[in-house]
């Protein structure tokens, strides 16, 4: 009697414990697919030729987008130099993507300085800038954060969303490679990418 209670609990706890896993997995899938619902969509920008770039330009070929600026002192130049090793890695499917860098500082990224700041890393990174209300127009599309904040000597920083939009071909949202991620998994998400076009 004893042992047929034991297996009892034992059976109760395991189907407590599946439903709870199957009803926390399935929260999370639906906190991915809200995330991503929305995220990309038509803009207009140029590149630092001064050539216009939208979303057409884009289209067929997955590309990673990662929104900074130059004067960002630790996240954008560590993120630059991590997807140029990623590149590097990546060998002859480096070009089956693209990588692009979006200033949230228009006032002071001019384009020769995003040109002379991408080209410091590799030169398959695309700079990009706007007029300060295309900017603002792509951050609403991509959900980009970013604040301007004052520094006590007058200058000022910006706090921005760090992580690196990872889109599809069709322009779908596909991910992010989040601030400080494991190299090796961030290389894994962006082969997964190409593959999948």
């Amino acid at each position: 009697m004893k042992t047929v209670r034991i297996i009892a609990w034992v059976l109760v706890v395991l189907l407590a414990g599946t439903v709870t896993y199957a009803w926390l997995n399935q929260g999370k899938q639906g906190i991915q697919q809200l995330a991503g619902a929305g995220v990309g969509g038509p803009f207009t920008l140029s590149r630092t030729d001064g050539t216009p770039f939208t979303e057409k330009d884009l289209a067929g070929k997955p590309y990673a987008m990662f929104f900074g600026f130059t004067n960002c002192p630790e996240v954008c130049p560590t993120t630059l130099y991590e997807a140029s090793g990623w590149l590097e890695q990546l060998g002859d499917d480096a070009d089956k993507i693209g990588i692009y860098f979006v200033t949230v500082d228009p006032e002071r990224d001019t384009p020769e300085l995003i040109a002379n700041y991408v080209s410091s890393f590799d030169k398959r990174i695309v700079g990009l800038t706007g007029t300060p209300e295309q900017i603002e127009a792509i951050k609403k599309e991509y959900r980009v954060f970013s604040q301007k904040v004052d520094l006590e000597d007058g200058d000022y920083t910006i706090d921005h969303t760090a992580s690196i939009y990872l889109m599809r071909g069709d322009g779908s949202f596909a991910g992010t490679i989040a601030w400080g991620e494991d190299g090796e998994i961030a290389l894994k998400k962006i082969r997964n990418l190409i593959s999948k076009g």
